[in-house]
């Protein structure tokens, strides 16, 4: 199966609330040669007030921003036309799983597009972070990783790149970032083949899920605010709602917790350290077999005959894996209850239910449909995020076919958003002048005029947005 490295560059950080402006994505076959690539820019859309600091540090300029040929729908459509057209593969990013995948599930939704592409029709899905992270741990020395002004590791692309002697590639450019991505993997394939053929055969949920339950005992590493920690667990059970993998941390003895009460285990179980880690088989992790543990100091002082011991009292268990299940459950419950009582945005609701069949069939009849029927097509939505995200795609793209009252009551949604005072999920004019005013003082002490030529003209930019809808 080939592979897609691909980069977005967006406005922001926030997938729910901030877009897409630049794609960059190449196709290679599994010797990482190139056979296709895809590079494009959008404009932004209409409702988004891009962060300040991360144009900065993508270099994108106001011109990029404004007067790009391709709309946001149009950048979307040929993104998800070559995707197709490349064949099944595995969509390989940098920090992709957290970030740019988000980027793209989201984007997708709120397109009314199948939101699961690279999990869907065979595609699969990895991210090189993770796995530059776990090489961290169990082939230390392939991979040179720098240090920050802190001391600690740093597993910026940006910086880890050149330290590994890739220098030829334009660093917060969507394909520049996908060509380092490229060069990085096959220099992890070449010195750390086992763990690339790991980090592969996890792609997908299906593999992942067999590895865990076919295993007695194996590795995994999660990474907290830069520090990576590797565990030695065993399976227990799957998350009864979530259906994550639950394991047990064989740095433990089960025998202090399988025959606690059921409040005395959820007291423990939100202890630190973990006795229980949840292992997202859906999220492309990095599972290496029992044959690492001497790779991990914080396991050197536990006999491999007493890991097995504790493995075997784990995979024995019934009882404790039924009082966990039920623990879990009454959890989540729990935070359903209290996140029901929020008030959630159409934006934010990806996850909390799939649209049905019915539904989809409008979502090809409205993208297929003429400009000017696809309101009409829109207005077979029974879902009520569906018609509101038709309603704004034909807004951005051919407003002129919507009735007048539409136009002015998106308007006046638009002009609600930006202006907001308060502390917002997205960003607003208001905070985007701040933003502005704290890097013209950094930069003004830098003696940086560039920078402070480019904050002139997203102030501008504010400006214009701001004109264009204070009146709405």
């Amino acid at each position: 199966m080939n592979y897609v490295f691909y980069d977005f560059e967006t406005t922001g950080r926030d997938s729910n609330w901030d877009q897409i402006i630049q794609v960059g994505a190449i196709l290679t076959n599994t010797s990482f040669q190139e056979i296709d690539r895809f590079e494009a820019r959008c404009r932004l859309l209409s409702d988004i007030i891009p962060y300040p600091k991360a144009i900065l540090v993508n270099q994108s300029s106001v011109k990029d921003l404004t007067q790009t040929n391709l709309s946001h729908l149009a950048l979307i459509e040929l993104m998800l036309n070559k995707f197709k057209s490349w064949g099944t593969a595995t969509y390989i990013g940098y920090n992709s799983i957290s970030f740019d995948e988000e980027f793209l599930r989201k984007t997708l939704f709120k397109n009314l597009y199948n939101p699961y592409f690279t999990i869907n029709n065979g595609n699969k899905r990895s991210d090189l972070l993770n796995i530059l992270r776990a090489n961290y741990i169990y082939y230390p020395n392939t991979i040179k990783i720098p240090k920050n002004e802190k001391g600690k590791l740093s597993f910026k692309l940006d910086q880890i790149a050149p330290f590994n002697g890739i220098k030829n590639f334009n660093a917060h450019d969507a394909l520049g970032d996908a060509i380092a991505t490229i060069k990085l993997a096959k220099i992890i394939n070449l010195k750390s083949p086992q763990l690339w053929e790991a980090s592969i055969s996890t792609s997908n949920k299906e593999n992942a899920n067999k590895l865990i339950e076919n295993n007695k005992l194996f590795c995994i590493t999660e990474s907290y605010f830069g520090k990576i920690m590797p565990f030695v667990v065993s399976f227990i059970c799957y998350h009864p709602i979530y259906k994550w993998a639950q394991c047990f941390d064989l740095k433990h003895d089960p025998e202090d917790y399988i025959n606690l009460s059921e409040n005395s285990l959820e007291h423990f179980m939100s202890k630190s350290p973990k006795i229980i880690r949840s292992l997202r088989s859906n999220k492309s992790p990095i599972i290496m077999e029992s044959k690492f543990i001497p790779q991990i100091n914080e396991y050197k002082h536990i006999s491999n005959e007493e890991l097995h011991r504790r493995a075997d009292i784990i995979n024995s268990n019934v009882e404790f894996k039924l009082t966990l299940e039920k623990l879990l459950r009454k959890q989540a419950e729990d935070k359903e209850e209290y996140l029901s009582q929020e008030d959630i945005n159409f934006e934010e609701t990806i996850y909390n239910s799939f649209s049905n069949n019915y539904e989809k069939v409008i979502m090809e009849e409205f993208h297929i449909a003429n400009w000017e029927d696809k309101l009409m097509i829109a207005n077979k939505f029974k879902e009520e995020r569906n018609y509101y995200f038709a309603e704004k795609v034909i807004f951005e793209e051919n407003p002129s076919v919507l009735p007048k009252e539409i136009i002015s009551k998106i308007n006046r949604r638009i002009a609600k958003k930006i202006f907001s005072h308060n502390d917002e999920k997205w960003n607003t004019i208001p905070k985007a002048y701040k933003e502005i005013d704290d890097l013209r003082v950094h930069y003004e002490e830098e003696n940086d005029s560039t920078t402070l030529n480019n904050l002139n003209n997203l102030n501008n930019l504010i400006e214009e947005i701001e004109k264009k809808y204070q009146n709405v």
